[in-house]
């Protein structure tokens, strides 16, 4: 276990106090809250949002990352109502320059697909051609080339990941990154797959940011034609099942087949996904055969990796690799149309009356409640299919809803581990140049950075992360950073050249050698920028204990678990 040997007198103490309040967080709570009263007066007139540093807390939670030093009174100025119409239009929230440098400093942040995927595909050739050295041994060449290749591995992955963790800790368009999360796990892919290690960073950019808000039939469309998407879910190599590649189409960056230009035959992958977990939902009224016969709608959607490499192009319908064959998908007859059957596809999907429910539940459950009240997931599905399935109306009915104002809404959400860790680094709000220690915290609390492997994504409901073993891993965390233990100031090349876990280790390894690296936190300083979202009894605990566990005290509470 980290941090053990050096503060198991502290986390044993934090941990018991933690357990034993984690369990009733419900009156924890509702006795900090007392956003209850004036909420209730507003069910019959939603348009009225209180101004109240509950209802800040609220949406600084919900909308967001949890408060920086200084947003309850930000917000309160603002407005809450304001705070939230001006959060579902980020364009007009302006970046800090702090912020745009550091994005700007990224190597892969302005780099296109291409690119990225050309870079990735020379850094594997070298590793791969070092190891093959053909005596079998290594020399001072191959093992120098070996690890060329690993450097730019891994300058990639944590390039991608700096991108996503800096801007969801410093950008004011909080909901904006929320909602990259929300559709990022919506419309899953895993990192450690092949090629996708590569083309991640182009897919949360290029196909999920800037459609966020937009209308989800766009959304849908990108992410079904990016490449990441065709290649995570296979449906690159999905062909006609006649299908016969023609001698000479192949090569290492052309190939259409894995298996050197070979038939690889329909594949359901991404059929089975697109309708069960991107729009009708797993009880979303479609049969086996309604998969199959998507899967063959979509045959010939593909990506050649030569094309992308060298000009760009992200997305190919192979018409040779079509099954033009006639299709019945969803009670309706599908006469050959070439491209155009899986864009019809797509067209159904996205309006599908299951598919609004099942966006307006999803919607409801990250924002609102684990279980959230079906009438408040019927209006959002009301309001989604009288728009077209523009984002935007449908969070809006969400925000401005009494439902998500009411008592029982009201800090009832278990933070994940992503939610957990952000929210304590923008608490805390210490210079975070090194976001090493918290990708290797994310992996130990089991939720790591783009690694999900499987394509429904991560749970954001209390009964997938509150568990005791969850609890304490997140005590050791907010004792390592309450502690000052966790190097979040040095720059990346300060430090080793593995990931967080090793660095995250390293620093708990109970050498008293290891000097803090930032100063403690200061509780008080924590506690006035949480404000009323610590409750009574939680304080009165916290200013009971000493001076150097209170900040852990603080992170640790189970109070902030929950927002």
């Amino acid at each position: 276990m980290y941090f053990a040997s050096w503060s198991t007198k502290l986390v044993r103490q934090l941990l018991t106090t933690s357990l034993s309040l984690a369990f009733s967080i419900p009156a924890a709570v509702a006795t900090a809250s007392s956003v209850t009263t004036d909420m209730q007066s507003t069910k019959s007139d939603v348009g009225v949002i209180p101004n109240t540093e509950d209802a800040a807390l609220h949406v600084l939670n919900r909308l967001g990352y949890g408060p920086k030093p200084g947003d309850i009174n930000k917000v309160l100025q603002t407005g809450v109502k304001n705070y939230i119409q001006t959060q579902l239009h980020p364009e007009t929230i302006p970046l800090p320059d702090t912020l745009v440098r550091r994005l700007d400093s990224l190597s892969t942040e302005e780099s296109t697909t291409g690119q990225m995927l050309g870079d990735y595909l020379m850094a594997r050739k070298e590793v791969k051609e070092a190891k093959s050295d053909k005596d079998g041994k290594e020399n001072a060449d191959n093992k120098d080339d070996k690890q060329k290749g690993r450097e730019i591995l891994v300058r990639m992955a944590e390039n991608t990941a700096e991108s996503r963790l800096a801007r969801a800790i410093e950008s004011p368009r909080q909901l904006e990154e929320v909602m990259v999360d929300f559709w990022f796990n919506h419309f899953n892919i895993f990192a450690g797959k092949g090629l996708d290690r590569a083309l991640i960073l182009s897919y949360e950019r290029d196909a999920i940011r800037p459609n966020v808000f937009g209308n989800f039939r766009t959304l849908l469309g990108a992410t079904a034609k990016h490449p990441a998407m065709l290649f995570y879910l296979d449906n690159w190599m999905s062909t006609s099942a006649d299908y016969q590649p023609r001698r000479g189409r192949g090569g290492k960056f052309g190939q259409l087949s894995p298996t050197k230009n070979k038939p690889t035959g329909l594949n359901e992958n991404y059929a089975r996904e697109l309708m069960e977990l991107h729009t009708l939902g797993v009880d979303g009224g479609y049969s086996q055969k309604d998969v199959t016969e998507l899967a063959r709608m979509l045959t010939g959607w593909t990506f050649n990796q030569r094309d992308l490499v060298r000009n760009g192009v992200q997305f190919t319908f192979n018409a040779d690799a079509h099954d033009n064959g006639h299709k019945v998908w969803m009670g309706k007859d599908i006469n050959p149309r070439g491209q155009q059957e899986g864009e019809f596809a797509l067209d159904i999907l996205a309006m599908h009356p299951n598919t609004a429910h099942h966006i307006a539940f999803e919607l409801a459950q990250y924002f609102v409640s684990d279980n959230p009240p079906e009438a408040l997931v019927n209006r959002m599905a009301q309001r989604y299919l009288d728009t077209r399935g523009e984002i935007r109306p449908v969070l809006e009915v969400l925000f401005y809803s009494p439902e998500f104002f009411d008592k029982t809404a009201i800090g009832n959400k278990f933070k994940t581990p992503y939610q957990f860790v952000l929210s304590s680094a923008r608490a805390s709000a210490l210079p975070i140049n090194n976001i090493r220690p918290l990708l290797g915290v994310l992996s130990q609390l089991g939720m790591p950075l783009y690694g999900s492997v499987t394509p429904d994504g991560y749970k954001n409901t209390e009964a997938a992360w509150l568990n005791p073993d969850a609890i304490t891993r997140r005590i050791n965390f907010a004792t390592a950073l309450a502690s000052g233990r966790l190097p979040l100031d040095k720059k990346l090349d300060e430090t080793s050249q593995t990931m967080g876990k090793k660095q995250l280790e390293k620093q708990a390894d109970g050498n008293q050698k290891n000097r803090p690296d930032l100063p403690a936190l200061d509780a008080n300083a924590l506690l006035a920028t949480l404000g009323s979202s610590i409750s009574a009894p939680t304080r009165e605990l916290i200013n009971g204990n000493k001076e150097q566990l209170r900040g852990a005290l603080v992170l640790g509470s189970p109070d902030f678990m929950h927002h």
